[in-house]
């Protein structure tokens, strides 16, 4: 229950937030997202950036996702620039007291692409016209996937997926959360006839199921190589937000193109 009562407050209140709420208040929520998993992201990678420093930081890296706010590509990726050379000056500036000068670059590169950058597209999704089924369909494939992947790869599991990174992870339960991930989009969009065409949302679902797997060992893989379980304690019995959007935060940009691009309709 200590995961079951969080995972449903979780849907609830984003649910909510998609069909109640605007996409303005959508992007501010999305900006204390980002805050709070760049926090969780630079404590398990930098434990010496602290204080006025560490505020800075998460600041330069959050330009991607406050650029969101105008819901155009080329205005994110003005922010991306922005953030790129706000941490070379900042780096610039800390040379001689920063431990590690080129970690901490690449470092905070990395953050505000990964987390930042990511998260923008999500923002941008909410902006289109359709935003909220949208981005209803992607929480609903990817909670979908993550359940088939459990249940199946308790039944059957045998043969591990990436044993060095997610000793948990099996090949069935793989292939269970990629039938399960379908299953679950194909059956939204019977609730919402001429919504969406069926077949291009079954390969498109299989997509965004495999890249929310990668993303999910993706956070994984950087946990294990920093020696720490969670990413953080925010959310009780679910670790940190950064454990509980890995997924997303790939997934997010390959369905705003795919949208953008007109391959789901």
């Amino acid at each position: 229950m200590s995961r079951v009562i969080p995972g449903i407050l979780m849907a609830g209140a984003w649910l909510l937030l998609l069909f109640l709420g605007s996409a303005e208040l959508f992007w501010a929520v999305a900006v204390g997202g980002a805050v709070i998993a760049l926090s969780e992201f630079f404590r398990m990678t930098s434990n010496s950036l602290t204080g006025p420093r560490l505020f800075a930081t998460i600041f330069l890296c959050l330009f991607p996702v406050l650029a969101a706010y105008f819901g155009r590509g080329d205005i994110i990726l003005a922010g991306v620039i922005a953030s790129l050379i706000a941490t070379a000056m900042a780096a610039l500036h800390g040379y001689t007291t920063i431990e590690d000068v080129f970690k901490y670059f690449s470092y905070n590169v990395f953050a505000s692409v990964y987390i930042s950058l990511c998260m923008a597209h999500v923002v941008c999704i909410r902006f289109l016209p359709n935003g909220p089924f949208w981005l209803t369909m992607l929480i609903a494939v990817v909670a979908g996937s993550d359940t088939g992947a459990y249940y199946f790869g308790r039944a059957f599991g045998r043969r591990k997926l990436f044993p060095e990174i997610s000793p948990k992870k099996t090949m069935a339960g793989g292939v269970g959360g990629l039938v399960a991930g379908i299953a679950t989009a194909e059956g939204i969009a019977l609730f919402f006839p001429g919504r969406v065409d069926p077949l291009p949302l079954f390969f498109a679902a299989a997509l965004l199921i495999i890249i929310g797997i990668a993303g999910d060992l993706t956070e994984s893989m950087i946990k294990r190589s920093m020696n720490v379980k969670d990413s953080g304690t925010i959310l009780r019995g679910h670790g940190g937000l950064l454990d509980r959007i890995d997924s997303l935060l790939l997934t997010g940009p390959v369905l705003y193109y795919l949208l953008y691009f007109g391959m789901l309709r």
